[in-house]
């Protein structure tokens, strides 16, 4: 057992959410986030990097939202919801919490008392998910309304424009490119070490990210190769917590039947 950790140790595997986490590592830094804004926005060529404000949440749903990027610039709020590269709907309930917290935190900041009879201002949301999926119908856009209420009228509605790949050689289409290699390679070598090196060496003979990629490769290593991320860390917790329920249910059904806890655990 103790050689087996030791070999885990020695070869740890890629994290599941490891183009998730290169993404939200390239984009926090101010040069990388500006060419991403004027990707999203080419008609504006008067911001700097010194007008956007790193607005990012983490955690704000327990075992869920991470790896997202969220900024703010003047009156506008902008979200990025991590890479997705299966497909849910359920995109726009953590799209509606994290508009919700975002603003909660907005106006603390800002100091506005939203119980006083002066109308409080808060800066326009924009919401985009970049999906690098297989599906074959693609939508523009996707409507919380639309999706869980059948566009029914209703009190509560948020809108994301969704991101097939940017335009050519910008830095949403390299960063698509980039999780297209990870993929391919994943399915030759598997989650391994040499899956993520060989993603690595490939985007940077390619010129995609590659910049960001000889400037932070051993970071990059070291993200990728976590051992387990959030997610996988929460589903051993639900699976630990259900296995347990489980043993019990089956302990007191023998007892039912007149078969003891000793010989039940045998069995299990």
């Amino acid at each position: 057992m103790e050689k087996d950790r030791t070999v885990q140790r020695k070869n740890p595997k890629p994290k599941r959410t490891a183009k998730d986490t290169v993404f939200t590592s390239l984009f926090r830094d101010k040069e990388y986030l500006l060419q991403l804004y004027r990707a999203l926005h080419p008609e504006d060529s008067e911001t700097g990097p010194q007008d956007l404000t790193l607005i990012t949440l983490e955690n704000i749903m327990a075992g869920g939202i991470h790896n997202d990027l969220g900024f703010q610039l003047k009156d506008r709020i902008i979200f990025l919801i991590e890479a997705q590269s299966t497909w849910t709907e359920n995109i726009l309930i953590r799209a509606l919490l994290y508009l919700a917290k975002s603003y909660q935190d907005y106006i603390i900041r800002t100091e506005q008392d939203i119980y006083g009879s002066k109308k409080a201002k808060l800066p326009k949301p924009e919401i985009y998910v970049i999906y690098t999926g297989k599906r074959k119908t693609r939508p523009e856009t996707i409507s919380f309304a639309e999706s869980f209420f059948a566009g029914q009228d209703c009190c509560a509605d948020i809108k994301i424009k969704m991101i097939y790949g940017g335009k050519k050689r910008d830095k949403i289409s390299q960063y698509v490119e980039f999780t297209e290699v990870f993929d391919s390679q994943v399915a030759m070598h598997g989650l391994t070490d040499r899956a993520v090196r060989e993603t690595i060496s490939i985007c940077r003979n390619r010129n995609v990210l590659k910049k960001y990629l000889e400037a932070r490769e051993s970071e990059v290593v070291d993200i990728m190769l976590t051992l387990f991320s959030q997610e996988e860390a929460w589903d051993m917790h639900v699976r630990s917590e259900r296995r347990e329920a489980s043993i019990k249910t089956m302990i007191e059904a023998g007892k039912d039947f007149g078969v003891s806890m000793e010989d039940t655990m045998k069995k299990l």
